[in-house]
């Protein structure tokens, strides 16, 4: 299904030297906002105590988030448990003052507020425990990418998993540098959509891979940097349909989904963003800096030899 056709082919490649060079500038101020203020790491990561409470009536999140943050704790994750009437709060940890003190001084504030709030549990997450997350997830992370690789040099070429795994890199880090920048909250929930993200760019990558491998194969006069050019144009329309109504999807979860899916949805808002810009200028000039050739892509076929023809491996 198109929605509209190209007939002339945009010339992308023309413009690849400037658009990575802005690429470049981006990934290096990223890197500089990890390396000088760093991610800041919820409470699964950096450790802290989760508390469960029970309410009569259905909770109003809002007021207890006001409670929270009147007791000096900044951007809580309060958010709603099996029920509307059950809500779920994790406090980082806070110098001095144990898990135990930690609880007793949140509820007395919640039943200040209402007296019907029932406290159902308590636990403490220990710095070990977030360490391990971290490096969980880092290792979860390195297994995409190495499955990425793996899988795109089977299915094109060594040049085609290099450039894709540098544009997956540029779009995870970019993500990473929005958040260490400005200082957003780094949770469980927003590793997961940065995988989602390694995932989503790479699928735009094999698409436009795909059609360049295609284009090969008809076009034989074109130079490369022409079939890179076709490829991407006659990909327009299928981008256009999938990422819209993807960005449909994740925007309206971005605008109404709360405070409990509010980083989530933030981080494929990014994600999906550059993935297109990276797929486009980042992974398929990076092929074409590389060297790819048809012959990379299609093989050339053997002729069979019949050994009783006297002309057989005769010069031509």
């Amino acid at each position: 299904m198109e929605f509209f056709r190209i007939k002339k082919d945009i010339p992308f490649m023309r413009h690849a030297v400037l658009l990575n060079a802005i690429s470049i500038t981006a990934f290096v101020l990223a890197v500089f906002f990890l390396v000088t203020r760093g991610l800041n790491l919820s409470v699964e990561f950096t450790g802290g105590t989760v508390i469960e409470v029970a309410y009569e009536q259905p909770a109003d999140l809002a007021a207890i988030r006001q409670v929270i943050a009147g007791l000096g704790y900044a951007e809580v994750p309060v958010q709603n448990f099996g029920t509307s009437r059950d809500v779920l709060m994790r406090l980082p940890l806070v110098e001095g003052q144990t898990s135990g003190q930690q609880s007793e001084i949140v509820l007395a504030a919640l039943r200040a507020h209402d007296p019907s709030v029932e406290l159902r549990r308590t636990e403490f997450v220990g710095p070990q425990v977030g360490r391990e997350l971290a490096e969980d997830g880092l290792m979860a992370l390195a297994f995409v990418i190495l499955g990425i690789m793996v899988y795109l040099a089977f299915r094109f070429e060594w040049k085609y998993a290099v450039a894709a795994i540098v544009a997956n890199l540029h779009d995870v880090i970019i993500v990473l540098g929005f958040f260490a920048f400005f200082q957003w909250e780094f949770s469980l929930a927003v590793l997961a959509a940065v995988l989602a993200v390694l995932g989503y760019s790479v699928n735009e990558s094999v698409v436009i891979f795909d059609r360049i491998r295609e284009t090969f194969r008809r076009q034989r006069k074109m130079s490369t940097r022409e079939v890179i050019d076709h490829a991407i144009t006659r990909t327009m329309s299928r981008t256009a349909i999938t990422h819209g109504s993807t960005e449909v999807m994740v925007v309206s979860m971005l605008l109404f989904g709360g405070p409990t899916l509010f980083y989530f949805a933030l981080a494929l808002t990014i994600g999906i963003l550059f993935g297109i810009y990276s797929s486009i200028f980042v992974a398929s000039a990076m092929a074409m800096w590389l060297g790819v050739r048809r012959e990379d892509l299609i093989k050339p076929t053997k002729k069979v030899e019949d050994p009783d023809d006297p002309n057989a491996g005769a010069a031509v």
